[in-house]
């Protein structure tokens, strides 16, 4: 099982991946993309020195950028490798998904050939995975399009923990590599669409052979291109599409120039598109495909003027990003879900309580002559305390301005049935789950946890949630609930608990024991939580032990 911190570590390493991963983006040339590389490999992944080793056009590799220290960058930026050498690099060592890992067991023969290399002496590791300064780890990046063609090669040292990066470190280097092969891929694209604009603009004698320029690059490129109209009364529609977008879509060219990219986009998205600007505008949205499913891509827009006339024509690079985007929610799902169960963890638990509460408790409700006076103007009474006889509670803004439309969370009065609805807490222990494990070992115990945890899954409504919180305690909040409906339902939830579980051939029993708190506002996620962690520990109690024990 993880770790308790783990999910908070794969979250930080997630959200500087994705900075560093959106940095890439923001070059504005090649040097520039090919620097953000290396430096988001020392900010974000957690290596003190990086380097990128770029093919040229003869086949050999030169060090193109260099992060992390200053003397080697110095000594090695600008000198060549042998394409021989590299290839030779890369089919030693031992194979991490793309990665090459070359252990200073094998390395050490590499001393000796000609690609540029910077490295410091260091002890035998004391440990099976201890970096050791001798130790080589490359992540080769190809060019996009589904071949194998070679674009450069990444090189990492140092990692800062001096361990050799486990599952979660690899996975995360391949999948930044990935996104930088496309990062350089399109800064080249850029460059080579830049000057072409260029000749259009100031070389109006070879007007010809820079449209032909302009029409290579734009039919030929590896990703979608389109060309739109910026003004008039069809603002907007795309005026010519290249093949890649046609196949990224799934329509033909004829069917996607009655269209415009507003026509295409998800609804959720038509804001971000609305709100993506002209001139060096970028969005993440979803377009639809024919086959009606939607697909993530990246837009990134730039003018097309002409000298004389000004802006004639937007034009816009479409990248698939659908594999990052599948990448990053099942790294936000890995680090808010518990990997046993599947449910929510704790700081999933923590984040949508939190989401319902707010920090001020809840007002009394209006009185009714209060609600008169509110229906009649007398507006400066329902400003001065602040709520509003409707329910919605809120500051009162200068000038007059709306409420804040927050809900207010209430507890009910478990003495009375007043109708009083909220959102309750269900704070489950599981009694006698310690002996099982301790009789029949941890296997049998997680098969325990899973089935306990499909249970209450299946005993609650679509919309609550169900939660580990850790260990042995499951969590649930089910939102409009009266107190004897909540009552009932630790009644559903315990019976469903009870019955057997078969393991392996082998029927075991489990009991639990449920504490029933209400999350209101004024409180913390802590204090709710505590309140119906102690409210547990009171039931607990007050059943006998032949009730509480596991069979």
């Amino acid at each position: 099982m993880e770790a308790e911190s783990e999910p908070y570590v794969r979250l930080a390493t997630m959200r500087q991946l994705h900075q560093a991963v959106a940095d890439l983006n923001t070059a504005r040339s090649l040097a520039d993309t090919l620097q953000s590389v290396v430096d988001g490999i020392v900010a974000g992944l957690g290596y003190e020195l990086a380097c990128v080793n770029l093919v040229r056009p003869e086949g050999d590799l030169v060090v193109a950028a260099f992060a992390g220290n200053s003397a080697a960058e110095a000594l090695i930026t600008g000198r060549v490798g042998s394409r021989d050498s590299w290839d030779r690099r890369l089919a030693m060592g031992q194979g991490w998904g793309e990665l090459r890992f070359i252990p200073h067991t094998e390395g050490w023969v590499l001393l000796d050939d000609d690609v540029p290399q910077w490295h410091t002496e260091g002890p035998e590791p004391r440990f099976e995975d201890e970096w050791h300064p001798l130790d080589r780890l490359y992540a080769p990046m190809y060019a996009s399009g589904g071949g194998r063609d070679l674009l450069g090669v990444i090189s990492v040292d140092r990692p800062r923990n001096g361990r050799r990066p486990g599952a979660w470190g690899r996975e995360a280097l391949q999948m930044y590599a990935s996104q930088a092969a496309i990062a350089i891929s399109n800064a080249r694209l850029r460059s080579n669409m830049q000057r072409a604009l260029v000749r259009l603009e100031r070389e109006q004698q070879a007007l010809r052979a820079s449209e032909e320029s302009f029409r290579q690059a734009f039919e030929y490129a590896p990703s979608g291109m389109a060309i739109a109209e910026i003004g008039g009364d069809q603002r907007g529609r795309l005026l010519r599409t290249n093949d890649a977008l046609c196949r990224l879509l799934g329509r033909p060219a004829s069917v996607l120039r009655r269209h415009s990219f507003a026509d295409l986009v998800h609804p959720e998205d038509i804001g971000t598109l609305l709100r993506t600007s002209a001139e060096g505008g970028r969005a993440e949205l979803r377009l639809s495909r024919r086959d009606g499913t939607y697909l993530w891509v990246s837009l990134r827009n730039s003018v097309v003027a002409d000298a004389a006339d000004g802006p004639r024509f937007l034009l816009t690079h479409v990248e698939d990003i659908e594999e990052r985007k599948r990448h990053e929610l099942n790294l936000a799902h890995r680090a808010s879900h518990d990997a046993l169960t599947g449910l929510p963890n704790s700081a999933e638990l923590r984040a949508r309580l939190s989401a319902r509460i707010c920090e001020r408790p809840h007002a009394p409700a209006a009185t009714a002559i209060e609600a008169l006076d509110a229906a009649y103007g007398d507006v400066e009474s329902s400003l001065t305390h602040g709520y509003r006889a409707d329910g919605y509670e809120g500051e009162a803004l200068p000038g007059g301005g709306p409420y804040d439309h927050h809900v207010h969370a209430v507890a009910p009065d478990p003495e009375r049935d007043d109708g009083t609805k909220g959102l309750a807490v269900l704070f489950c222990d599981l009694d006698g789950f310690k002996s099982i494990n301790d009789r029949f070992g941890h296997h049998t115990g997680d098969a325990v946890l899973i089935e306990v945890a499909r249970r209450l899954t299946t005993c609650v409504r679509d919309g609550d949630t169900v939660a580990r919180l850790g260990g042995d305690e499951f969590v649930v909040l089910a939102d409009g609930l009266g107190a004897a409906d909540a009552a009932d339902l630790a009644v559903r939830l315990r019976n469903a608990i009870i019955p057997p579980i078969r393991v392996d051939g082998r029927a075991v029993r489990v009991g639990a024991s449920f504490g029933i708190g209400w999350a209101a506002c004024g409180m913390t996620a802590e204090e709710v939580l505590r309140s119906a962690d102690q409210r547990m520990y009171v039931e607990k109690r007050s059943r006998s032990k032949v009730h509480r024990r596991a069979g």
